[in-house]
């Protein structure tokens, strides 16, 4: 298999575009990426997304973005692993390109989510829940993850409060990124008098859906001069049970922990080296169990490491550098390319008052579920 570099990035705003289709959205990631590589065209469309058959009444979404983009003919595919559907969408294109199969790709992520009334968006999102045992009982996502968050307090004696600064820094963060959805600042105080959603999860404990796209432009490494690369060091995924009743320790993300091994197995590096990590902040509590699973804190100690500044762009693990799902937003199948996107931002030195100093290699998680698929990445400034 040979080494795989990111030649061009492309993304649009996170927004309501009520004035824009689901086929616009993704031609115009397509093109920026396109124009950011210098290239033309690709050999191969890997589209990441979750909702397009059930919001948008839209299947075969890969050909209908390639064909609206104007490359035709060329090979087209839809990846759907729920919210992890843009990592695994990138591992598709990888595969692809680092085989010999393809001599480039367009690796991208999109979803339109806002057209739909907020009851048939949730509903929609609960398809990535166990159906019968989950979904069934009425149980939401924010459900599900309130009830992590409150089995996490119990188990390690934190308080809802201590939570504050994975939403605060996303947002601080998210200021300086003009394709975020939230340009907001807030403080611990706003944190804590959120409206209530599911005790203990409130407004600013979770991150906003909306409308948007984002695309990578991948080619072997082989064909650029060293020095102004960035390659896919690790790619790799993991999957847990669906519903999470099931595990044994469902405070344990898993599948997180396997697929962050291996892609630092890959890549040669441990958690010490990676430099800043874009992690899957779709709820607080996921930033906690995202640290510890991938060995940045031990277990029962990842909101410390918000408490003690540790995941600001200055500090030892920075986190959502350009805003997060909680600030940036997540439409949730094109999640996954926009944190690719930003970690190659961020190699290279373009992300203003938020770039971390001196970054070289940046790790990417995605989680489609409530962790049943989990996709890392580790990329490399070469």
């Amino acid at each position: 298999m040979r080494p795989v570099a990111i030649l061009g990035i492309g993304q649009t705003k996170i927004d309501e575009q009520w004035d824009k289709s689901l086929r616009q959205i993704a031609a115009e990631a397509i093109h920026l990426a396109l124009m950011d590589a210098g290239r033309e065209r690709a050999d191969g469309l890997f589209l990441g997304n979750m909702m397009s058959g059930i919001l948008d009444r839209q299947n075969l979404l890969a050909p209908l973005a390639a064909d609206f983009a104007g490359l035709k003919d060329i090979e087209s595919v839809k990846i759907d692993a729920a919210c992890g559907s843009g990592g695994a969408a990138l591992r598709a294109g990888l595969m692809a390109v680092a085989c010999g199969e393809l001599e480039s790709a367009l690796v991208m992520g999109v979803e339109k989510m806002t057209d739909r009334h907020p009851h048939e968006v949730t509903a929609a999102l609960a398809t990535a829940a166990d159906a019968d045992y989950e979904g069934e009982m009425g149980l939401s996502f924010v459900g599900l993850n309130a009830l992590l968050m409150r089995r996490y307090m119990h188990e390690y004696g934190w308080k809802h409060a201590d939570f504050a600064p994975f939403a605060v820094t996303a947002h601080a963060n998210a200021m300086h990124n003009p394709f975020a959805r939230l340009h907001q600042k807030i403080t611990a105080e706003d944190f804590e008098k959120s409206a209530m959603i599911a005790t203990p999860i409130n407004l600013l404990d979770a991150s906003p859906i909306g409308d948007g796209a984002a695309a990578l432009y991948l080619v072997p490494a082989e064909t650029l001069r060293r020095g102004t690369r960035i390659l896919v060091a690790g790619s790799a995924s993991a999957t847990d049970t669906l519903a999470i009743h099931d595990r044994p320790d469902p405070l344990f993300l898993s599948a997180a922990y396997r697929s962050a091994q291996e892609a630092c197995r890959q890549a040669g590096v441990g958690p010490e080296d990676i430099d800043l990590f874009e992690l899957h902040d779709a709820f607080t509590i996921m930033s906690a169990l995202s640290l510890e699973a991938c060995g940045f804190a031990e277990r029962g100690q990842g909101v410390r490491l918000g408490l003690e500044g540790e995941i600001l762009p200055t500090g030892r693990v920075p986190v959502t550098t350009r805003g997060g799902l909680k600030a940036r937003g997540h439409p949730v199948g094109a999640t996954g390319v926009y944190q690719i996107v930003e970690v190659v931002q961020q190699l290279r030195g373009e992300c203003g008052p938020t770039q971390v100093p001196e970054a070289r290699i940046g790790m990417a998680q995605n989680i489609g579920g409530s962790g049943s698929t989990i996709v890392t990445h580790i990329l490399k400034r070469d």
